[in-house]
């Protein structure tokens, strides 16, 4: 099947496309997923991966799920979508239980029709009357987006348990009959990648990277201090540098000495700066007040953990600022990302002592993981060395969160079941059976009743959620919970050491993350080998680590000449590729720039900016020889010089006329 992306553009989104055009590999993406399924794109923050699963949903023709991990990052995509006259039914912690009840139930009827919903990961592992609706409608849900797919890998800073179980979420509600699945990210080394292709299902040839990794337009400064007086020292004369930019200052420590709350005090107190504070202790509504006083200007910087960071869309932050050295290249690049998304010039700041990467070993890495006696001690209260079935109110504690998916993963506690702890909330019923089960119990227990009625647990449920959608009982809220199955009375002493013996391959590979990071900034002597050195990491193409001249439309080129050769044509309309592969007799080529005339004629366009270079010159020799023997008249070249834009002008008026 054809598909006419740019025009279905245009439909869907008249807004977007009368400011620009999709990028050449954003379209790639798009067809990639209409005609080959599952796929997974790798491209820079900032570089539009929403409008790809909002084009690709759009002209399935159907619904699309987009489980994403913030509130924050749903909020933005719900917005610009309402914006655009499409309907959206977003589910979060946000909005009230009560609420979210109504919606659902609204949707199972068919009431609201969303082209798309916004859920977490959590969402989809923990609530079955979610599930169930989904059910009801699952022929008209065509894609399913995992935004931000990094957090799915075991190995990674940001990962999150849930985003293991969304495999096991898609196989029950749909079955056999799984929607198409686009993954998105922008930065994944090999081993992460390895996990989010298996666990997705997505072959090599449909892992697409886009060619233009690089942020050049941000220039990377690295600052190791003696000690961290001297480094607040160096942090209070770049925001006076920088005075009335926007800066983001990133710290990782929530409160105490030199902590966001700290900093944003000083700051306003003793320098005039108007700053605030962003981490995720904060509630939601809190952190957005935040995120529009900034887009506002009513703050020109912000002291914030990493919990600024993945879909935040705030075009104009001018620098950012490390306080705190990074884990992870992969960590590093993501947030300087913040900047520059405007694609303008921006500056980044890595500001880091010894003592700081002793602090990151220790406390981020190594404590970020239960300890033996966590292990133990949770375990213990959860469960009361009792096995058998029983309800876990996940959400409620967060050493729960922590340590459940080492339980799991040991076979001590098996997920049975996403539902209810009991049927306390629901009124007026109106079936039967419900009511049997209902009255079997004093407690209203889900566990007791189904031991009681003999009905299995999923039954009960099912018939639950069938009624409140068909309003057969009221139930204005549900109290979710994991339903469990408890394997052991108490964790071994080889238990134990299973879990030690992950945690510890998981603690070697965090800090191998940091040694590398650390390698990186020590041995690259410039902004420009530092950003080749990580997409290099990153996996770029070699062709295009020397790509570092970005263009207004969007692409990356090797000199400046070519960013006003590139410049020129967009300005006058000529449709362009840079560097695009030409097939001859021979093997391939890529000529400079590859243009179709107004009238449909594919013209050749060669910069030549090295000549007299003898390598340079016999290249050239062999590609004019191409040209003149298989591309007859298709040929134009300029040449390197102080008049490039009037020559190239002259050329494109030409061009235009043909």
């Amino acid at each position: 099947m054809h598909y006419n992306i740019r025009e279905s553009f245009r439909e869907f989104f008249p807004s977007y496309a009368s400011q620009f055009n999709l990028k050449p590999f954003q379209e790639k993406v798009i067809e990639n997923v209409l005609e080959k399924g599952n796929t997974l794109c790798i491209m820079p923050t900032g570089s539009g991966k929403s409008l790809i699963y909002y084009m690709a949903g759009m002209m399935l023709d159907g619904i699309t799920i987009v489980v994403s991990p913030l509130i924050a990052l749903i909020c933005e995509q719900e917005q610009k979508l309402k914006d655009s006259g499409i309907e959206v039914l977003a589910l979060h912690s946000g909005i009230s239980p009560e609420k979210q009840l109504i919606l659902l139930k609204q949707f199972a009827a068919k009431e609201i029709n969303p082209r798309f919903i916004f859920v977490s990961p959590e969402k989809l592992a923990t609530d079955g009357f979610f599930e169930y609706c989904i059910k009801l409608r699952k022929d008209e849900i065509k894609l399913v987006t995992i935004d931000e797919v990094h957090c799915v890998s075991q190995w990674g800073l940001h990962f999150r348990p849930f985003y293991k179980e969304i495999p096991q979420f898609l196989n029950s509600a749909f079955g056999a009959q799984i929607p198409k699945i686009i993954a998105l990210t922008a930065t994944l080394n090999p081993k992460e990648l390895s996990d989010v292709a298996n666990d997705f299902q997505i072959s090599t040839e449909n892992i697409l990277k886009d060619d233009v990794l690089m942020r050049s337009e941000i220039t990377l400064n690295i600052v190791k201090c003696i000690n961290e007086n001297e480094k607040e020292k160096r942090l209070w004369e770049l925001l006076k540098i920088h005075k009335d930019e926007k800066v983001l200052v990133y710290v990782y420590r929530v409160k105490g000495g030199r902590s966001v709350e700290e900093l944003s005090q000083t700051a306003n107190s003793e320098y005039s700066i108007r700053s605030t504070y962003f981490h995720g202790e904060m509630s939601a509504k809190e952190r957005q007040e935040v995120i529009e006083k900034f887009k506002k200007k009513e703050i020109n910087v912000i002291f914030a953990t990493s919990a600024f960071g993945m879909g935040i869309d705030i075009n104009d932050i001018r620098v950012v600022i490390h306080f705190w050295i990074p884990e992870s290249i992969e960590q590093y690049y993501q947030e300087i990302g913040r900047a520059a998304r405007d694609k303008n010039e921006a500056n980044s700041y890595l500001l880091f002592s010894e003592k700081n990467i002793k602090v990151r070993r220790e406390y981020f890495i190594d404590k970020s993981f239960p300890s033996s006696e966590m292990l133990t001690e949770v375990y213990k209260r959860l469960f009361n060395s009792k096995t058998g079935i029983m309800t876990l109110p996940y959400f409620n504690d967060e050493d729960t969160a922590k340590c459940l998916h080492y339980f799991t993963a040991i076979g001590a506690v098996t997920i049975i079941a996403k539902g209810i702890s009991n049927l306390k909330n629901i009124t007026a019923i109106k079936d039967k059976k419900i009511q049997k089960i209902y009255d079997s119990t004093i407690t209203k227990s889900i566990v007791t009743s189904s031991k009681k009625t003999g009905i299995p647990i999923e039954t009960i449920l099912h018939l639950v959620y069938s009624a409140v959608a068909q309003n057969r009982i009221r139930a204005d809220k549900f109290d979710k919970c994991l339903i469990v199955e408890v394997n052991k009375s108490e964790l071994s002493e080889e238990d134990l050491k299973d879990i030690e013996r992950v945690i510890e391959e998981k603690k070697d590979y965090r800090n191998g993350l940091l040694d590398f990071l650390i390698y990186t900034i020590s041995h690259t002597e410039s902004s420009v080998e530092l950003h080749q050195e990580i997409c290099r990491y990153l996996g770029a193409d070699k062709e295009s680590l020397n790509r570092i001249y970005p263009t207004t439309k969007g692409d990356v080129v090797r000199s400046k000449s070519e960013v006003i050769i590139a410049n020129l044509l967009f300005y006058e309309g000529l449709e362009y590729e840079y560097e695009a592969k030409l097939q001859h007799k021979h093997g391939t080529m890529k000529p400079d720039f590859t243009i179709k005339t107004p009238s449909g004629k594919r013209i050749y366009w060669e910069h030549l900016g090295m000549l007299g270079v003898e390598e340079y010159d016999k290249v050239w020799l062999y590609k004019k020889d191409v040209y003149d023997s298989q591309f007859p008249g298709q040929l134009r070249t300029t040449y390197e010089g102080v008049t490039i834009n009037d020559s190239a002008m002259k050329l494109i008026k030409e061009l235009k006329k043909l």
